[in-house]
């Protein structure tokens, strides 16, 4: 950690700022929190790329930390030769997004990097086709995803779609580490680049490549058009990049009776009428309802700001509407995708399908049950992108089912390497459709799958640990966790502790050391002896540990009161 006060000096005197941006380091002169906040230390590149808030500063997202990131990109593509493949750059519909993609853009043309960026606004998914269908060495796309609106973010991708490798995000933290963050040499001209050939803009035409590749996943395309007369659906995009090509591909797969939530159709980063804009709260649904309740509709969709997590509420059979989880979404789609593939003899014989290890334990009695390999991946799609390119690279494109989060991420074909809810929406269109034919609802289908396999429950618990002591606090809960192993949780015997990090696997009934089989990560991984499943790890995005809940029993109540001591021994667990 630096001088943080020598540092805000350094910005507040420095000759590149504008006025705005040292008035807003002026009204911060007396609030050494905030100057400490946003000075201390530069925000870390991983993986997932940076998210933070919007402020000037070495920790905040801003024109000068995004061009500073930009050079470690461009240093990486140059170091592979990849000047003429170029970059693609997407964004998303929060604020300054577009500012960060064009000083990208910029920064790029200046090292004599070709890039291709959108004109608007466009889904992260898109982005991730975009970097395979024009052949591109990188792709750099500028969201926050679900996150409030005071933050925004910048993910890197490679150029199999999927964001790059744990080395590369080293490669590209050391090489941005080389450039004063306040240098803005050397950094062409937007228009100029554009004249030059360096910066070539993608339009509305590109858009139709992409929508061609998603409706090619259908599995019956004309499943929405057989009851067409009878379903209705209500979408909102929550202020983001899915209010034109969502409603788009619903129209082309036959739906005539779509209700958009016009008070939340516009873009806006300030996402004004909801708190958060993430799917996975029930209150983004508000409006909805509301409209919902008002035209009769089956089913509310609803797609996060960037457009690759979709979420869903369904009508029971009381007429009120109920929230289908990312975890039973996923299980759902599992179900239908092998029921209709295998109806219409498309089922292959090498299906297979993919899940992050802290999703629901029901996706293995699906597969299993009707012979699909599924494969446990960590958290993040980048995971589920590299089996389907182990796939590929063995000749088996044609076996990938279905890749999912229980963060309501879904992907179901191959041509990008993230999750899409583009496609997801698709998709879970068509599936109400085939259920609406036969007289259900999803709530129905669900109610089935649970008849059929048991009962199961997940929770996810959120523990913020904000503020300068945060980072320190969730690493000091984590190796807390790592000296001493929880014998029980819940009432409930630990069978075996998995560490991500050092990839143990210890036995807590025989003493035995296996391996987990993963690349190392953050992560710890409690199986009990009745095989539900506790797991920590701290958020990649967020100050915050989380902690995924995994359980199955017999009974509803008995269920969830079980879930609720997990929960209740896990937050003791993770106290600081």
């Amino acid at each position: 950690m630096n001088n943080y006060n020598a540092e805000y000096q350094k910005w507040l005197s420095s000759a590149v700022l504008t006025d705005a941006e040292k008035n807003e380091l002026n009204s911060i002169a007396n609030d050494e929190e905030a100057k400490a906040l946003r000075f201390s230390a530069p925000m870390d590149f991983g993986t997932a790329g940076l998210r933070s808030t919007m402020y000037m500063g070495i920790g905040c997202m801003n024109r000068f930390t995004v061009a500073q990131t930009t050079r470690g990109i461009a240093a990486l593509v140059k170091a592979e030769g990849g000047e003429k493949r170029g970059v693609a750059i997407a964004y998303d519909s929060r604020n300054n997004s577009r500012e960060f993609a064009r000083v990208s853009a910029c920064v790029l043309a200046g090292a004599g990097v070709k890039s291709y960026i959108f004109d608007d606004i466009r889904p992260t998914p898109e982005l991730s086709f975009a970097v395979r269908q024009l052949g591109t060495l990188a792709g750099i796309n500028i969201t926050a995803s679900h996150n409030p609106k005071e933050y925004n973010g910048y993910k890197a991708y490679w150029e199999d779609g999927a964001q790059i490798s744990p080395e590369q995000a080293k490669v590209v933290s050391a090489e941005r580490a080389a450039f004063d963050v306040l240098d803005m040499g050397g950094i062409m001209d937007y228009d100029e680049g554009v004249k030059c050939g360096l910066i070539v803009e993608l339009h509305e035409d590109f858009d139709e490549l992409y929508l061609g590749a998603v409706l090619a996943t259908a599995v019956n395309p004309d499943a929405v058009k057989s009851v067409a007369d009878d379903l209705k659906v209500v979408y909102s995009p929550l202020h983001g990049a899915g209010y034109k090509l969502v409603p788009e591909v619903f129209k082309r797969v036959g739906l005539k009776y779509l209700y958009t939530v016009d008070e939340q159709m516009t873009p806006d980063g300030n996402f004004p009428t909801v708190e958060k804009p993430n799917p996975e709260y029930k209150a983004v649904f508000s409006i909805g309802i509301e409209l919902a309740n008002k035209v009769g509709s089956d089913l509310i969709i609803a797609t996060d700001p960037d457009s690759d997590r979709v979420g869903v509420m369904t009508r029971t059979e009381d007429g009120s509407f109920k929230t289908i989880s990312g975890n039973q979404m996923g299980a759902l789609l599992l179900d239908y995708v092998i029921k209709a593939r295998r109806d219409l003899g498309i089922l292959p014989a090498n299906a297979y399908c993919v899940k992050s290890l802290v999703s629901t334990d029901m996706a293995y009695k699906i597969a299993t049950d009707n012979g699909v390999k599924l494969h446990d991946v960590l958290t993040g799609f980048k995971f589920i992108g590299e089996v389907i390119k182990n796939y590929e690279a063995r000749g088996e494109a044609d076996g990938f089912l279905l890749g999912f989060e229980e963060s309501y991420g879904y992907l179901l074909g191959s041509y990008a390497r993230d999750k899409d809810a583009v496609e997801g929406s698709m998709m879970i269109l068509e599936m109400t459709a085939y259920y609406k034919k036969l007289g259900m609802t999803l709530s129905d289908a669900l109610a089935a799958l649970y008849k059929t396999y048991g009962l199961y429950s997940e929770r996810t618990i959120d523990i913020y640990m904000e503020g300068l002591d945060g980072i320190a606090n969730r690493k000091r809960v984590m190796q807390n966790l790592r000296d001493n192993i929880p014998t029980s949780i819940g009432g409930v015997a630990v069978k075996s502790a998995g560490d991500y990090k050092d990839g143990s696997v210890k036995n807590l009934i025989n003493g035995e050391i296996g391996t987990t089989g993963q690349p190392s990560s953050d992560v710890l991984y409690y199986t009990l002896v009745n095989d539900d499943k506790i797991i920590v790890r701290p958020s990649g995005t967020e100050p915050k540990i989380k902690i995924y809940v995994l359980a199955h029993g017999d009974d509803s109540a008995s269920l969830e009161a079980k879930v609720a001591l997990y929960e209740k021994d896990s937050r003791k667990m993770t106290e600081v």
